[in-house]
């Protein structure tokens, strides 16, 4: 088997079908463009809580997973700390209470759902806001993960190919840039946001994909008592990095970035200031030294999630994405689907 596409979903996805005993070929896209996705700009964050309860149930195996395997947990550098998300209080608190009770069943103890009011060290949530808080969650390193799982599926046999793809065919077959065609029995475009551009190129449906900027900073704070956290009422996110680091991001709306062009937006990085003054009383973040990070992802219209899909109807070509942004916690468990669908 085939995988285009050297990030973390690739990389999981290589692994998987390696630990089954499948020949695989991963191909990177070159050494040095993996440095460079959403993989390495990745925030991390983990968590096993989303209002959807089908998506808290992914979300909270996901974490399972590494919390029960000290190998994952060592590889990509995983970080406890305890989770917070707030939700305003029109969005729908019967789901969100069916979607605790999800996470509880999988991590037992791990999320309670209270009011949001008094909770520090939040400013100006709104009336009727809930909080989900979250013992056992966290933060990991994308990259290191990814880099960790395509060691060991290289040592359990799969084959690393670092020379740009240049093209795909039905067959199916890999067209690298210096003409060699490699044939194989099935393919699978795990590209993140350069798979919709590969899928035009190539002549394939383009299966709605669209590229998403994805942008944080990171500044100089210590919010006392906070974690990692969501806030829906402001679309604030953020998680410590080290002593004294914090990340601070937004959700952007600059939609349909060729990966070539992917900046960090000013404006975007000035309302992240605004709304960390507002609502954690940060008025000095980021401070002086602050870097803010920009990469593309890619999203699906309609039913989103990381997932095998069909680039052709009864055809051994698929592709492997469609993050709706925080696509590397549910990473593993989506690859561990995708190989058994693939292996089927």
């Amino acid at each position: 088997m085939a995988v285009v596409g050297g990030g973390l979903a690739g990389a999981a996805l290589a692994w998987r079908l390696s630990r089954r005993g499948v020949g695989v070929t991963l191909f990177t896209g070159g050494p040095g463009r993996r440095w460079t996705d959403a993989t390495g700009a990745s925030g991390g964050l983990v968590r096993g809580f989303e209002p959807d309860p089908a998506a808290a149930a992914v979300a909270a195996e996901s974490l399972a997973e590494f919390r029960r395997d000290a190998v994952l947990r060592s590889w990509a550098g995983y970080q406890e700390l305890t989770s917070t998300y707030v939700l305003a209080a029109d969005s729908a608190p019967d789901r969100a209470e069916a979607a605790v009770s999800v996470v509880d069943g999988i991590l037992p103890g791990s999320a309670t759902i209270r009011p949001a009011a008094g909770l520090a060290p939040f400013r100006g949530l709104p009336d009727g806001a809930l909080a989900v808080v979250e013992l056992h969650a966290g933060y990991i390193s994308p990259a290191r993960l990814r880099n960790s799982l395509t060691a060991d599926a290289v040592a359990a046999g799969a084959e690393l190919c670092h020379v740009p793809v240049a093209g795909a065919r039905p067959e199916p077959a890999v067209v690298l840039a210096d003409g060699t065609v490699r044939r194989c029995d099935s393919l699978v475009l795990a590209a993140g946001a350069w798979t919709p551009r590969l899928l035009d190129e190539w002549g394939l449906p383009g299966q709605r994909l669209r590229t998403k900027q994805i942008q944080y900073t990171l500044g100089r704070a210590s919010p006392p008592g906070l974690g990692a956290f969501v806030d829906d009422t402001s679309g604030l996110y953020g998680r410590p990095v080290s002593t004294g680091l914090f990340l601070l991001g937004l959700p952007s709306d600059r939609w349909q970035i060729e990966p070539a062009d992917v900046a960090a937006d000013p404006a975007l990085a000035r309302r992240v200031t605004i709304r960390a003054a507002e609502r954690l009383g940060l008025g000095a973040w980021p401070g002086a030294a602050a870097r803010t990070v920009a990469a593309l992802d890619c999203y699906p219209a309609g039913r989103g999630g990381l997932r095998l899909r069909e680039a052709m109807p009864a055809s051994p070509v698929f592709t492997f994405t469609g993050g709706s942004g925080g696509a590397a916690k549910t990473a593993l468990l989506a690859a561990r689907g995708a190989a058994a669908e693939l292996v089927g």
